[in-house]
């Protein structure tokens, strides 16, 4: 039995350099893969890239496969609270224990492979569906989709949910570009849900390219609202479903797409749609337009992208009364982009900075503010959960509080909010 933890674990993972903490390409990985000997014959996956709308997606996935009784390992990245939120079966989030097994054989098959945090636990968490008698392998990327760990795996059926400018630094300047990559998690002749609405001048031809057999949402399948949730309407004719738990416009596109994946890998093993009608609602992510309390209105959202933005926006509407951000960011995001589309929603911005190579300082975010210029008042503070004391102190009951950037701003926030209650 391993004598180390999965604090201790995730510490020395940590300890990559910055450099080593990202480096696409899959030779590395795949020659460890290779001498891992997984036996995931048999086990059905479902692949999901995406600029927005990955997690969600997944969500309403593990919900639909265990209202259908069937079991699911479902890997996703990166964690709020606590990292074995990103490795869950049937539900409920891996333990330490069989976690730290895991890493402990990817250790052991990794010999002289210099492998980085994301291509060590992704291996590890391949080690345990391995273990585990699972109907379902669903697979989050974590960055891209054509050199992200996960592909690895060859998926039964492919979900893009998204394509916006984000890791442009990766991932090329060009939606089209960064659709690509996306797009190389699909296989020739094997189903690929497309979610953008939106194509990319050209896409249509890199789609055509791949050779998957792609269905778009908008021409293959689309979805209307009705007066008690949403009609899904498809090849095999109209589902009439629930609205989904999750908050946002965007969520229905996702929820959708999650319905086509899952037909697509049950055709053959056809599931009753009461499945589909009870996972949609039961599905939660934490973090996603999350409403922690009413009075006043206190939200927190990981958003942390211009796409992302966009979609917090629709749902907030121009500020009412007191409404506030408490916002930080990492230093490779669009912060101007994203305060231009917010500017109407709050009328006082609380900023924070964030710590490590990648964290942009107060003063940063308040320059990329300045250069909008955003209309509301601009104030650094020295932690999320001072800026959540001064924020609710503001707020009356008509007020709102929404905190987001990114899960670390989220994630710093939470131990304040449950504290005050």
């Amino acid at each position: 039995m391993s004598q180390t933890s999965l604090a201790a674990w995730l510490e020395r993972l940590e300890a990559c350099s910055p450099e080593a903490r990202i480096e696409l390409g899959l030779a590395r990985v795949r020659r460890v893969f290779q001498r891992l000997d997984l036996n995931l014959s048999g086990i059905p996956v479902i692949t999901v890239a995406g600029t927005n709308g990955k997690g969600s997606t997944v969500a309403y996935l593990e919900a639909i496969f265990q209202a259908a009784g069937k079991r699911t390992l479902a890997y996703t990245s990166p964690h709020l609270l606590k990292f074995s939120e990103r490795i869950r079966i049937n539900q409920a989030q891996a333990s330490d224990a069989a976690i730290v097994r895991a890493l402990d054989t990817v250790e052991r098959c990794r010999e002289n492979e210099a492998l980085t945090y994301f291509e060590h636990i992704t291996l590890a968490a391949l080690v345990l569906a391995s273990g585990t008698d699972v109907d379902a392998l669903l697979l989050e990327v974590g960055l891209g989709g054509r050199l992200d760990a996960v592909n690895i795996v060859d998926p039964d059926v492919a979900v893009l949910t998204s394509i916006g400018l984000d890791h442009t630094e990766w991932l090329g300047k060009t939606r089209r570009a960064i659709g690509c990559e996306k797009l190389g998690i699909a296989r020739s002749g094997q189903p690929l849900i497309v979610g953008e609405r939106r194509l990319p001048k050209g896409f249509c031809d890199d789609l055509a390219a791949s050779g998957a057999q792609v269905a778009r949402i908008g021409r293959d399948f689309q979805i209307r609202r009705t007066a008690t949730g949403f009609r899904l309407i498809r090849a095999g004719g109209a589902l009439d479903l629930p609205l989904p738990a999750l908050a946002g416009e965007c969520q229905l596109d996702n929820a959708a797409c999650a319905v086509m994946a899952f037909e697509a890998i049950t055709a053959r093993c056809p599931v009753r749609s009461d499945a589909i009608r009870q996972g949609l609602p039961a599905a939660r992510v934490p973090g996603r337009q999350q409403v922690i309390r009413t009075d006043p209105l206190v939200m927190i959202d990981v958003a942390h992208n211009t796409a992302a933005a966009r979609q917090l926006a629709a749902t907030l509407g121009p500020a009412q009364g007191p409404s506030v951000a408490i916002f930080s960011a990492l230093n490779d995001k669009r912060v101007a982009a994203m305060a231009k589309v917010l500017d109407p929603c709050f009328d006082h911005w609380m900023l924070i900075g964030l710590t490590g190579s990648r964290g942009s300082t107060a003063e940063e975010l308040a320059a990329c503010l300045a250069a909008v210029p955003v209309t509301g008042r601009v104030d650094g503070l020295e932690s999320v959960a001072v800026a959540v004391r001064h924020a609710l102190h503001r707020c009356n009951r008509n007020g709102r509080v929404v905190v987001f950037g990114s899960f670390r701003t989220v994630a710093e926030a939470w131990p304040e909010l449950e504290r005050l209650g």
